[in-house]
């Protein structure tokens, strides 16, 4: 070969790095302009919650801040979307729930501490259904004061939800759940147990570690098949050392929370890889915890559009924060 044709094959080589080059920034910056989430700020009337007193009688009152002193043990946020038939499940879930914790005290003998105390804050992100009767007749019902209704006038999507349950929460443990009770509320006490409260840590349900403990997962073929794809694609982009992001059973101290949730942008169900994100910038410890999850019917996810949406916005989100186009600032107040 003479030394102009190896020249010549130098230019095609260094072109082809160019135009690989410039259509991979060219793709970044669309994916950064089109799929970067824009949360919406907070409609006055979001602001506040329905409940049913003691009486029997509906009020409304404003919702707390995530920045204030906690006034309950735990917060417990579950996002819904037309989720009428599902939600009852759930709340039967929690009742029992409060109901044992509360006996077994008594049995131990409270020592003059007050009684475990909670509240259950439903974000209705948008619902067209009955969620709204289902949730406060069901309080009503059950004499549960503890349940706090409050509406979004628009969709904002899970994570969106999420976070602006978890910016209002006053418990000196906040967690969130999902609406269909597809994991065993009970479980929380193991991801409890692992938890300081003065420290900044997180908990998180995992469906992927049954091997560490006496729980069960039941789920179809082709879930169980996406999860591990998807499980792939986040530890490709650098998401490492947690085996289940996606299970929506996470508890935070309060610490943890006011540094994690001011800081969200992502509305959508990719939101759990930024807490997670959030988490490993900020040096928050998180431990995984095996519980008990069964698949609920009901879903309103498309496995295949969603999980398109899905990769499309967690690149969006690595791009945004590799570039320090979004970035972890000193912030722990509540983002309203």
């Amino acid at each position: 070969m003479s030394i102009a044709e190896g020249l010549s094959t130098l230019d095609a080589v260094a072109a082809v790095v160019v135009c690989g080059i410039t259509a991979l920034a060219v793709f970044s910056g669309m994916i950064v302009r089109f799929k970067s989430p824009r949360p919406r700020a907070r409609e006055e009337s979001e602001n506040y919650y329905e409940s049913i007193d003691e009486s029997g009688k509906q009020q409304r009152r404003r919702l707390g801040r995530l920045s204030d002193d906690a006034t309950v043990e735990l917060s417990i946020v579950v996002p819904a979307y037309n989720e009428e038939e599902r939600l009852p499940v759930l709340l039967n879930d929690v009742r029992e729930y409060v109901e044992q914790r509360r006996r077994k005290e008594e049995e131990r003998g409270s020592n003059g501490a007050e009684a475990f105390t909670y509240e259950l804050i439903i974000v209705d992100d948008g619902s067209s259904d009955g969620t709204a009767e289902v949730a406060l007749s069901f309080a009503r019902k059950h004499g549960m004061a503890e349940l706090k209704y409050v509406r979004h006038t628009a969709n904002r999507g899970k994570g969106g939800a999420v976070t602006q349950g978890m910016l209002s929460a006053g418990g000196r443990y906040v967690m969130f759940c999902d609406a269909d009770g597809a994991t065993r509320f009970s479980d929380i006490d193991g991801l409890l147990a692992t938890m300081t409260p003065a420290a900044a840590m997180v908990a998180i349900g995992s469906r992927n570690n049954q091997a560490l403990g006496d729980t069960v997962v039941e789920r179809s073929l082709v879930r169980a098949f996406l999860q591990w794809a998807f499980h792939t694609y986040v530890t490709i982009l650098g998401v490492r050392g947690v085996r289940d992001t996606q299970c929506g059973f996470k508890v935070f101290t309060r610490h943890a929370a006011r540094l994690v949730f001011p800081r969200m942008h992502v509305e959508r169900f990719i939101f759990d890889i930024e807490i997670l994100l959030l988490a490993r910038y900020l040096r928050i410890a998180v431990v995984e915890v095996p519980v008990n999850w069964h698949e609920v019917a009901g879903s309103k996810m498309s496995i295949v559009r969603d999980s398109i949406q899905m990769a499309l916005d967690l690149l969006a989100v690595r791009l945004n924060y590799m570039l320090g186009l979004w970035t972890v600032a000193d912030k722990e107040d509540a983002r309203t």
